[in-house]
């Protein structure tokens, strides 16, 4: 592969990285949400193509989540805004869907894991440009059999998806009476409980020639694994401050605006096959 390639595969990455660890520390939504995509673009830009290029993109995703999950989780619960009572009794369910979502990923074609994601993108985009915070389905957290088919379902979109709690938890959490703040903070948790598993998953996958970079193990490629992790971790926090200091309704709106454009995208490339 050329060098002069390879390093603005790195630089793009870094961007890409930077803002998304921006974006968790403000909004909450997870970085996978703009990775996937980006990750799609990177590796197709570079040549990588075939039936399984999503499940390097998936899968790599799911690899930063763990690390940044793990840290926004211990930077909540140092602020005792985690509600382990909900991470204990969802928990197990949305590592089931997680393996489930390995499994049904692993057997789909590209084009049908983008179509997934741009119309799963989708909703998530019209939620966070028109959903209003007051929304609710009920005042506390489902549970019993209601529980036992959200949680699995949780994990098994994100996986999909390649990404963490954040985009399917928090709006669950907030539509069933939980405080946005304490939303977020759990959401870290659905994060590490669905990227865990399914890199563990995603691993095991052995991916053809033409879709593995160089550096790839299983379904995971190392250098985009590294460039984004070290982008995120420095970002994070600048998010986290600007999420105290700034209104992010509007900010909000705006991301959902701009994913929708995302989605959209990735729904035509699927199209186009």
């Amino acid at each position: 592969m050329d060098m002069t390639a390879v390093l603005a595969m790195l630089a793009i990455l870094a961007v890409i990285g930077a803002f998304a660890g921006v974006l968790a520390g403000l909004l909450g939504v997870g970085g996978g949400i703009v990775l996937v995509p980006a990750f799609f673009y990177a590796f197709q830009t570079l040549g990588f193509t075939g039936d399984k290029l999503m499940q390097l993109c998936l899968a790599t995703s799911l690899a930063t989540i763990i690390v940044t999950s793990l840290r926004s989780l211990q930077s909540h619960n140092k602020k005792g805004a985690v509600d382990w009572d909900i991470l204990k009794t969802w928990g197990a369910g949305i590592a089931i869907g997680a393996v489930i979502g390995v499994i049904a990923a692993s057997s789909l074609r590209s084009v049908a894991l983008q179509a997934l994601f741009g119309g799963l993108a989708m909703v998530i985009g019209l939620y966070l440009a028109f959903g209003k915070s007051e929304w609710r389905l009920a005042e506390d957290m489902p549970k019993g059999p209601v529980r036992w088919i959200l949680s699995p379902l949780v994990g098994f979109l994100s996986v999909l998806m390649g990404i963490g709690g954040g985009s399917f938890g928090v709006p669950l959490m907030t539509l069933y009476g939980r405080p946005i703040h304490r939303a977020v903070a759990t959401a870290a948790g659905f994060g590490v409980i669905i990227a865990v598993p399914s890199v563990i998953g995603f691993l095991m996958i052995q991916l053809p020639p033409e879709t593995r970079p160089p550096l790839t193990i299983g379904a995971v490629n190392l250098p985009a694994f590294g460039v984004v992790i070290a982008m995120t971790l420095l970002t994070a926090p600048l998010g986290a401050r600007l999420a105290h200091a700034t209104d992010p309704k509007p900010l909000k709106r705006i991301f959902g605006i701009f994913l929708l454009l995302v989605a959209a995208n990735m729904l035509r490339k699927a199209w186009l096959g």
